[in-house]
């Protein structure tokens, strides 16, 4: 067990609004549980419109300041907010673990990424320019990139640190104010952070608003924020873009995703195996957009490949996520499980079979959690409800295929298009690849990004570009500048 340094939570859980702590206007809260013990953990505020009203006020404010600050400052402020971050991981790690039931070991590495990212982005900030055009005698044309003033961040579940961190990077290194609602579900190591942004940040530069879907709602809908960062599901990703249409606010999407991993024939089986369950995300028991959840098995290797997958996976050590063996921790919620299972029950009902998995595990130390076992179904046909919704869970649905142009239709035969994977050790793999309709593709292995290359979903998948210079532009807008220096 890691030092903790101090209990999960530590008197009321608050708010942060303009470098202050507060409850919700209203007095408001909901209550946040241990989802792998049931543990009722604290109350956390539940941020209302003359809330939200006040943080964007507080965060407009701000960024005149922080907007004008020269670049090297807003730097310095950034790396030094990483480096506190970098000394207190293990805390964080731990509230991840309790409060987000995501196993420590994913949940330090969590945190690491998401200070890689804050570092990343403080550091090629710098590196942002506008540019000058040719110009005759005096005449001057030239633009400016210019932040935006506030940007409303609304992060999921499923990695709630990192993206904490994660999501604010470009836009407070370009010099925006943020306004950042965690998630309902696992707020308190958004609440942690903002500890040491009190120490290092001007007060408003980073506001921090817990709450329900009405917090969201309101915080979309304002007027005053100018572009919106939103990380979860694409009906609620389709709800934002209706609320920011009223406003005419720009968007960024980081949305869902139905992923397929495809093994051809002369794969190297033990590697595709081995991204295979890799890809399943069961670090965070599945809850990722980016999962391969569609794995398209060429029938030539079909069985041999799914003995080998099934006896992998019954090597994965389901536990509570504070135990440093425990590879996979329970799902977020008692609704999100019945979901999960309800798709399994139906898939089933439907013809396909359960080769493993499907169940609560037996140990009695679980009994209180959400927890399921990592669950793969065999014989799924590309038209079966399972192979066509995001389920965000531990389920991974099996396509035999034989035909390389009916596989690749029933690939794109969908709205969404996050990721995808290909095994096969011929380099007739890459004309495969410009074939599927995914904003990211990994070639024999699945899963991660790097620093600086582009990360972004096609069609449902998302809207715009992150995890590289690209997610700077999101973040500034041009200002053109034409004219003369001097008219006699």
């Amino acid at each position: 067990m890691p030092d903790l340094g101090r209990p999960a939570v530590d008197g009321p859980v608050r708010m942060s609004i303009g470098g202050q702590w507060c409850a919700a206007a209203d007095g408001a809260v909901f209550p946040a549980s241990d989802p792998a013990t049931g543990e009722h953990l604290a109350d956390i505020p539940d941020a209302g419109r003359a809330d939200v009203d006040r943080a964007v006020a507080a965060a407009t404010d701000a960024s005149r300041g922080w907007g004008r600050l020269a670049q090297r400052e807003r730097t310095r402020l950034l790396l030094e907010l990483a480096a506190r971050l970098r000394g207190k991981a293990e805390r964080l790690a731990w509230l991840e673990a309790v409060d987000a039931g995501i196993p420590l070991a994913t949940a330090r590495a969590d945190v690491t990424r998401g200070i890689e990212r804050l570092e990343y982005f403080a550091n090629i900030a710098v590196e942002l320019q506008g540019r000058t055009y040719p110009a005759q005698h005096e005449r001057l044309i030239m633009t400016i990139p210019e932040p935006y003033g506030v940007i409303a961040v609304i992060n999921p579940f499923n990695h709630p640190f990192m993206f904490a961190l994660s999501k604010v990077a470009a836009p407070l290194a370009v010099g925006n104010a943020v306004v950042m609602k965690p998630p309902q579900q696992a707020s308190l190591s958004s609440v942690e952070l903002m500890h040491d942004v009190h120490e290092v940040l001007p007060a408003g530069v980073l506001n921090l608003l817990t709450g329900l879907g009405g917090t969201g709602a309101a915080l979309t809908e304002h007027p005053g924020i100018g572009r919106i960062s939103f990380t979860g599901s694409v009906p609620t990703g389709q709800l934002i873009l209706a609320a920011a249409a009223k406003n005419v606010t720009p968007v960024v999407l980081e949305l869902g995703g139905k992923n397929a991993n495809i093994v051809f024939p002369d794969a190297d089986l033990a590697n595709a195996v081995k991204w295979t369950v890799s890809g399943m995300s069961l670090g965070v028991c599945g809850q990722s957009c980016q999962s391969g959840t569609r794995l398209f098995l060429h029938e030539d290797v079909y069985d041999v490949f799914l003995e080998r997958l099934a006896e992998r996976l019954s090597q994965v050590r389901i536990g509570l996520p504070v135990d440093e063996k425990t590879q996979m921790g329970p799902l977020i919620t008692a609704e999100h499980w019945a979901r999960v299972k309800s798709y399994v029950d139906g898939a089933q009902a439907d013809g396909a079979r359960l080769l493993t998995g499907g169940t609560r595990p037996d140990e009695t130390e679980l009994a209180g959690g959400h927890f399921l076992r990592p669950t793969v179904l065999t014989e799924v046909k590309p038209e079966m409800t399972v192979a066509r919704e995001e389920i965000f869970g531990p389920v991974l649905s099996v396509i035999r295929w034989r035909d390389r142009d009916e596989m690749l239709a029933a690939v794109n035969g969908l709205s969404y298009g996050m990721t995808a994977s290909v095994f096969s050790r011929s380099l007739d793999v890459l004309s495969t690849v410009r074939e599927i309709d995914a904003g990211y593709i990994y070639l024999n292995k699945h899963g991660g990004s790097d620093p600086g290359v582009p990360f972004g979903g096609w069609k449902h998948s998302g809207i715009g570009i992150e995890h590289s210079f690209e997610e700077l532009l999101e973040y500034t807008r041009t200002r053109t500048v034409a004219g003369y220096l001097q008219t006699s």
